[in-house]
């Protein structure tokens, strides 16, 4: 059973992201990623629990890396964490179809343009906790493309709403993922998008498929709704570009209907497909992963778990 909510602590909560928020918008945003960049710094040095389990999740996915190298990954990736945040208040005042591209731009992304512009089905887009996974419905929204999120809300009620309202300004919908189901089902029945944050430990009963060389528990939910409905699954990704608020779009790989029709196991198939195209664009530029996210919480029965957890 949850524990119940502080109300009083939950409101000063909120207050002082507000007056933070009031602050950070008085400068510009280059020197707030700097001072983003710095406490990530911080929170590398202090937090220790977090740096552990971040230098051991990148030591087993990389195992040939050198020490030093693992160091500054960890470090980087604990950086991003809280530019991730920066990023999130400015997003709305910044990127505007008459601004997108000062700071959005995109890679390969032509065929799933296509896909959306078609409409003619539904379609199912997937990323993982990498660079700013936030923009990318964003982005497509503000393209005139909205989607429906799912996600987690946010412990603290009022700071939830408060980015909700951030997050969904241009068209985008964020659902809470339990009960988003009649949502999913009505979205994908009208030939829309779907979007899902697909790296997320799904506990023992998940379907376990491998990334980076280990046994990680998976969600079956996103497999079964492509199968069931018969709509593409779209891997895409949003990586920063150097240190500016600046962000490439990309798509790392399609699944299409035909692609699982002859396979013995097709939702093991479209499952281990797409976490490794994940992983693909996460070994592309491993320091803007969230390795402090506890991935491979989960084990197989009769695996010992985690170390670094």
């Amino acid at each position: 059973m949850a524990k119940p909510r502080n109300d009083r602590a939950d409101r000063v909560q909120y207050i002082a992201l507000r007056l933070a928020h009031m602050m950070m918008q008085c400068w510009p945003v280059q020197l707030n990623l700097r001072v983003a960049q710095v406490l990530g710094d911080l929170m590398f040095r202090v937090d220790a629990k977090h740096r552990k389990r971040a230098i051991g999740n990148i030591t087993r996915s990389f195992p040939a890396m050198p020490a030093a190298r693992v160091r500054r990954l960890a470090r980087e990736s604990m950086r991003q964490t809280i530019m991730l945040f920066v990023e999130v208040l400015f997003t709305t005042r910044l990127v505007r179809i008459d601004t997108f591209t000062r700071h959005v731009r995109l890679g390969d992304f032509k065929t799933t343009l296509e896909l959306l512009m078609a409409r003619h089905r539904g379609l199912i887009m997937l990323t993982g906790h990498y660079g700013n996974w936030e923009i990318l419905g964003y982005a497509l929204a503000t393209m005139g493309f909205p989607t429906v999120a799912v996600a987690r809300p946010l412990d603290n009620p009022y700071i939830n709403e408060w980015l909700l309202g951030v997050r969904e300004k241009k068209g985008q919908r964020i659902v809470d993922k339990k009960g988003a189901t009649d949502d999913i089902i009505r979205t994908l029945e009208a030939h829309g998008t779907v979007g899902f944050i697909a790296d997320q430990n799904a506990g023992p009963k998940g379907l376990f498929v491998d990334f980076f060389g280990r046994r990680a528990s998976t969600y079956k939910s996103i497999g079964l709704l492509a199968m069931r409905y018969e709509v593409p699954v779209i891997i895409g990704y949003a990586r920063r570009v150097g240190t500016k608020f600046a962000f490439e779009i990309g798509t790392q790989d399609i699944i299409y209907p035909d692609d699982w029709k002859d396979q013995d196991q097709p939702l093991h198939y479209i499952t281990q497909r797409y976490t490794k195209a994940i992983e693909d664009f996460v070994s592309a530029e491993p320091g803007q992963y969230l390795w402090v996210h506890r991935r491979w919480k989960s084990r197989p029965k009769g695996e010992s778990p985690e170390a670094f957890d």
